[in-house]
């Protein structure tokens, strides 16, 4: 029974990082004053992007550059249509999920269900990892989870306790505020939005070179909507994210372990507990009924113009 609990939790740590990073892309753009709704299309070009690369060059490091590059650069190009041209979001980001589906399956159409032998492999940290049960939980990762480990709080301090944070949150509370006191909001945006791209690609990377070591059409399989969904779900704060992002891990993982135990039950039945779950915790976290002040920065979605401030 520990056996199955240890590797539930283990496979729930991995699923989470494969979202969180994601999630934390999303926030720091959101904050921004930028909402991205093209995070499945970006998280499968990271995919097979990074795929692409390893089974080409055998370089696992080549392989998180070229991911990087690919989201930086849609990152550029949608922060072109958001920030520069004042395109409406919403449709850019479906834009972008339309485009990077069809996209990323057609470039990736003839290395489609090849495996390759290099990926991230588990790396057990030295004492920690033999702490009981937890050691082997979350010390007995590979290397995406470890920066995942230094991520979150390094997230929650930039946000919360640093200058640039407090401008980020302005940036999407206020960016006519900002612009008066002389900081450029049209750089700023450009530099989150880039930057929340690219960790969006890399959250498609964790799938296609560490949970998994192929690639196949799609495979994101709606990851990219419950990372959409974490960012309102946690109130815009990492830590939170990385919180919700293990539970939706777990409940995923257990779906997949109940289908041993319970074959009687339909496999859709699981395979739509996560998404089910994420849309009960929205309910509970960011219905009106709860009469509640809203996290969401104020000036999110809203076309800035200088000219008209």
């Amino acid at each position: 029974m520990m056996a199955l609990i240890i590797s539930i939790g283990a496979a729930a740590v991995v699923y989470a990082v494969s979202i969180l990073y994601a999630a934390i892309g999303e926030i720091f753009s959101q904050r921004a004053g930028i909402m991205n709704l093209g995070i499945e299309g970006i998280m499968l070009m990271g995919a097979v992007s990074g795929f692409l690369t390893v089974y080409h060059t055998n370089s696992l490091a080549l392989a998180m550059l070229a991911v990087i590059c690919t989201g930086a650069i849609l990152g550029l190009v949608f922060a072109f249509l958001t920030v520069t041209l004042q395109s409406d979001q919403t449709v850019c980001g479906m834009a972008f999920l339309i485009f990077g589906s069809g996209l990323s399956g057609f470039i990736g159409k003839k290395v489609t269900g090849i495996a390759t032998a290099v990926k991230f492999h588990d790396i057990s940290i030295p004492l920690l990892h033999k702490i009981p049960v937890i050691g082997k939980i979350f010390f007995q990762q590979d290397l995406l989870v470890y920066c995942m480990y230094i991520i979150i709080p390094l997230s929650i301090f930039y946000i919360y306790k640093t200058r640039p944070g407090l401008i980020l949150r302005a940036l999407g509370e206020n960016p006519a505020a900002l612009d008066t006191a002389g900081i450029h909001v049209f750089a700023l945006r450009y530099a989150y939005v880039i930057f929340g791209c690219a960790m969006i690609a890399i959250s498609g990377a964790c799938i296609t070179l560490s949970y998994t070591n192929f690639w196949n059409e799609g495979m994101t399989g709606g990851k990219g909507w419950i990372a959409f969904s974490l960012v309102a779900f946690s109130r815009w704060n990492p830590g939170f994210a990385a919180l919700g992002a293990l539970l939706f891990g777990g409940i995923s993982i257990l779906g997949i372990n109940l289908q041993i135990y319970l074959p009687g039950i339909p496999t859709q039945f699981y395979s739509m507990l996560p998404y089910a779950a994420t849309v009960v915790a929205l309910i509970i976290t960011t219905g009106s009924f709860r009469k509640q002040h809203t996290a969401e920065p104020a000036a999110l979605c809203q076309k800035y113009d200088r000219e008209g401030r």
